[in-house]
């Protein structure tokens, strides 16, 4: 005959041992070989990152995605989707990231309404695009590049 005090231990364990398995199944980050990077990611850093090389690469699944953080030797951070398509690149405070890595138009914009500055992170997400500037201000740009704010 079971007891109440039995049933209620084992719904906690069972629980438990659930919450642990959520916690630790979904968010996974693993260093592994820049070798096992996708093409495009290894295509991007050639191409904009000829004089550095790969430091670490760090494969990160959540949500059942594989996103790559990538650490140059030149401390510059770019971070890949399952693709290889770049959507974040942040560099040291006092360091230009080449302006072949920012679209051109928003580009345009910073050389134009900013020209003693330059840019030092560039963020792309579903909806818009960031850039932190070199005296630490950051402005919002629509997918297209186009200017919406600046923001605090």
């Amino acid at each position: 005959m079971f007891h109440l005090t039995d049933i209620k231990m084992k719904s906690l364990l069972l629980s438990m041992i659930a919450l642990t398995f959520l916690l630790t199944g979904c968010d996974k980050e693993k260093v592994i070989d820049e070798s096992s990077l996708p093409v495009g990611a290894k295509e991007f850093i050639s191409a904009h990152f000829p004089d550095a090389a790969i430091r670490q690469v760090i494969k990160d699944r959540d949500d059942l995605t594989n996103t790559y953080d990538v650490i140059l030797d030149n401390q510059v951070k770019l971070e890949f989707d399952k693709s290889g398509d770049c959507y974040d690149i942040e560099g040291k405070a006092d360091t230009r990231l080449p302006d072949t890595v920012i679209p051109l138009k928003v580009l345009e914009y910073v050389q134009t309404n900013y020209p003693e500055q330059f840019i030092i992170e560039w963020e792309k997400d579903k909806t818009d695009q960031e850039i932190k500037l070199s005296n630490r201000t950051e402005l919002v740009f629509n997918l297209a590049g186009t200017f919406l704010r600046i923001d605090k």
